[in-house]
């Protein structure tokens, strides 16, 4: 069959765009309608288990095939689906290898005594009345200097969640504090690629950028931050007459030493200087591996197994260190690699949908028609937001989220005369921080997996996140900092 002389193809330095003049708006909505239904049915009325223990990735699988179908009727080739669905999957290969290793490096570092280090640490330091403000600067921190809110999850986070179930506190909030933070400096930082991202679409520089995106942050950080202060303040804990008993159980099954803090300190300053994610991440396993030798002789022997195999196994499978203590017990425990394969599986089954939607032109579609109706700067701001969600939900990735809108969008924005920064502010208020609230996006699906708190608990609590879409729209409804072109003091 040949492909459709209709569809043409609109190339950006990361992902291609496809357009498919044949296809109409119900078509396109075909697939996504039933995907949502099949969601909905499986959440609320099969309880997760519609098609067994991975019904999510099936799902989306069916509603992959059934858009093949919607493309096969409006002759798109197999070949161009197929071809845009290996694209989808080279473009997660990294971010699934990086998986691999946040499994490994959780097991090292629960056997190696970092984790229960750190929680031991922060039991001693961080009051339930201030963690979950300090858990957000303490994120924001790590990733405005890393540029990475996945390495900050896979780092500072594991460790915060493990405090903060320590202290009591529901761990969806720890999660969203996390997350909101983590993700507040991913987007504020020169180093993050999404925030290089934007700019490059829009047509505006980094640094004009970040400015820019200053207006809309800081006061939905600042939201963020009171209302974690209240709920610290207010929130009902369990564990914080017991902190004693806790810290005696941690001290005296691991060898607990401020020496351990060296193997995050390592990983941290390995991706200050730019190593790559892959190398700093398995730098972690491996210096982690070596100190559970040194600091924890005790551990291995008591896994029933050789020293040499117990980390392995750390690294490979399910790993659990019995106490005393019930609500440790189950904080020391780690799934190795094969904790992740889940999450990995539910990464590739949304690359497979989102690369079939885009390959039948249906990704563009949809956003164009939601263009169409933008006839005031209001609507332009608006269409923008509800493109960039639209495309997280549905492509499972936010540089699609990022890439689509800004293109389709680009035009539009210069014909009503707004600076190129809006778009590439509304870009990242929309699309790079909600990627984490759909469970089978790629960052749902991760900050799910690291964090081990499902996004159905944390989303309310991923505060900055959610706000900010709502934060953009209320400035450009109040025409607060819209900037116009050859006009700076807008």
């Amino acid at each position: 069959m040949q492909e459709n002389d209709n569809i043409s193809e609109l190339k950006t330095d990361k992902q291609t765009i496809i357009e498919n003049s044949e296809l109409n708006i119900w078509e396109a909505l075909i697939p996504v309608i039933i995907l949502m239904g099949l969601l909905a049915y499986n959440i609320f009325f099969a309880d997760g288990e519609m098609l067994g223990g991975y019904s999510n990735q099936l799902i989306l699988v069916i509603a992959a095939l059934v858009a093949v179908g919607v493309g096969l009727f409006n002759k798109v080739s197999l070949m161009l689906m197929l071809k845009e669905v290996w694209e989808n999957l080279k473009s997660v290969f990294i971010p699934i290898l990086l998986l691999l290793l946040v499994g490994a490096l959780a097991g090292t570092w629960l056997i190696s005594g970092v984790i229960p280090a750190m929680v031991y640490y922060g039991l001693d330091f961080l009051s339930p009345s201030i963690f979950l403000p300090a858990c957000v600067i303490i994120c924001a921190l790590i990733s405005i200097s890393t540029g990475s809110s996945w390495t900050t999850s896979a780092t500072v986070g594991i460790a915060l969640v493990g405090i903060g179930n320590a202290l009591g506190i529901h761990s969806g909030m720890i999660a969203g504090a996390v997350i909101s933070g983590a993700y507040f400096g991913d987007k504020m930082s020169p180093l993050s690629d999404t925030t290089n991202l934007a700019p490059a679409v829009a047509g505006t520089d980094l640094f004009t950028h970040i400015r820019y995106m200053t207006f809309t942050t800081v006061p939905t950080i600042i939201v963020t931050l009171i209302v974690f202060a209240i709920l610290s303040a207010t929130a009902d804990v369990s564990g914080d007459a017991d902190v004693s008993n806790l810290l005696n159980t941690i001290d005296s099954t691991f060898n607990i030493t401020p020496w351990l803090f060296l193997v995050p300190v390592i990983v941290i300053a390995l991706i200050l200087l730019k190593i790559k994610p892959l190398i700093a991440l398995t730098s972690g396993v491996i210096i982690a591996a070596i100190f559970a030798f040194i600091f924890q002789p005790d551990i291995l022997s008591n896994l029933n197994d050789t020293k040499l195999n117990a980390v392995v196994k750390s690294i490979l499978t399910n790993t659990q260190i019995a106490t005393d203590n019930e609500k440790l017990s189950e904080l020391f425990s780690a799934g190795g690699m094969n904790g992740m394969l889940w999450t990995i599986y539910l990464i590739i089954s949304a690359m497979i949908f989102g690369g079939v939607m885009d390959g039948i032109g249906a990704l563009a579609r949809i956003t164009k028609v939601l263009l169409s109706i933008a006839s005031s700067i209001f609507g332009i701001f608006a269409s923008t937001v509800f493109s960039c969600l639209g495309l997280n939900t549905i492509a499972s990735d936010q540089y699609l989220a990022i890439v689509i809108p800004g293109k389709m969008f680009k035009k539009a924005f210069e014909d009503k005369g707004l600076a190129p920064e809006n778009l590439s502010r509304t870009l990242e208020d929309s699309g790079t921080v909600t990627s984490v609230l759909i469970p089978w996006n790629t960052c749902g699906a991760y900050q799910s997996g690291v964090l081990g708190v499902g996004v159905g608990e944390y989303f309310a609590y991923a505060i900055f996140n959610w706000l900010s879409p709502f934060t953009t729209l209320l400035f450009a409804a109040l025409k607060i900092k819209i900037r116009e072109i050859n006009n700076s003091n807008k």
